[in-house]
């Protein structure tokens, strides 16, 4: 655990925009820093926890990278093709 100096100091570098916690970027503090990387990691294993570890290797995939062909310079998608099923919304006449 840190001590009282060591938070002092690492407070004070949270106040400039500095991260001082891995996962608790945008944290204006240490303490709320540490709060933010608590709360993504839980996050993290609540999600995986509701989709099993198949389904949320799958969420990882889903967005796949977006990459510029060297050759054509088009736009190419390096994502695992998925089968989602469409989104129903009803208009109304």
């Amino acid at each position: 655990m840190a001590s009282q100096q060591e938070k002092k100091q690492l407070d004070e570098r949270a106040k400039k925009g500095e991260t001082v916690v891995p996962g608790g970027t945008g944290g204006k503090s240490f303490e709320a820093q540490q709060h933010l990387a608590e709360g993504r990691a839980r996050g993290g294993n609540t999600r995986k926890e509701q989709l099993g570890s198949e389904g949320y290797q799958q969420m990882g995939r889903k967005g796949g990278h977006r990459n510029r062909d060297k050759s054509s310079g088009e736009d190419v998608d390096e994502g695992e093709e998925m089968d989602e099923p469409k989104s129903r919304t009803r208009t109304q006449s």
